[in-house]
């Protein structure tokens, strides 16, 4: 199965620099700034950013509606930095428009502000061996999670990277980075291939787990 059409969600953020890394993963990206552009999607992406931004001018517009919708539906979707915080069933502080689908409560600039920005080796056993070169700007992480949401990776002992079903979300930007790995396990996600083993997201509820 190949010619995979990923929407890239192109209302603010390094949404240029996602679809580089789907075309070299070997999907096909198309910038999503209307509801009209969700037609016919596999897939979609929603970058880094500004969470409350994208929120408010995706509420205007219809998508965070569209979004949601489509997630409950089973649309695979992955969420980095602010997409991470956008797919999360609720954040700990300030109110803000959220797409939901991951029983996930997240915390905004969870690593301190802009000038606390870093770089990291992450360790993400489902893309490979060799340590993942995270970049965190003005980073979330995940608070509290659901008992079906799968933890990949963690800094400083807390959740960074997560999946269920058929969401993935990561706290760094793997786009900016060169390499293709988290990418490639999102289209394989999509595909149903292997580790990738698609399934419908199940939506909030259940037992939280607060990160020790």
């Amino acid at each position: 199965m190949s010619g995979l059409s990923v929407g890239v969600l192109a209302l603010q953020g390094a949404f240029v620099e996602h679809e580089e890394a789907l075309e070299r993963v070997g999907a096909t990206p198309r910038q999503v700034r209307t509801v009209a552009r969700m037609d016919g999607l596999d897939a979609l992406v929603i970058p880094g950013g500004e969470s409350t931004t994208i929120g408010l001018i995706g509420g205007d517009s219809g998508l965070v509606d569209a979004i949601r919708s489509a997630v409950a539906g089973g649309l695979p979707v992955f969420g980095t930095c602010a997409g991470m915080i956008m797919l999360a069933s609720s954040t700990t502080g300030g109110r803000q428009p959220l797409i939901g689908g991951m029983d996930i409560v997240v915390r905004r600039n969870a690593f301190g502000r802009q000038v606390a920005s870093f770089e990291a080796d992450v360790s993400m056993p489902s893309v490979g061996d060799d340590p993942f070169p995270g970049v965190f700007i003005r980073a979330p992480w995940i608070e509290e999670h659901g008992p079906s949401v799968e933890v990949l990776a963690t800094v400083r002992d807390h959740p960074v990277a997560a999946r269920q079903g058929s969401l993935l979300v990561t706290a760094f930007h793997p786009e900016i980075t060169g390499d293709d790995r988290v990418h490639r396990l999102f289209v394989d996600i999509v595909r149903g291939d292997g580790t990738g083993n698609q399934a419908t997201p199940t939506v909030g509820g259940g037992i939280r787990v607060r990160p020790q």
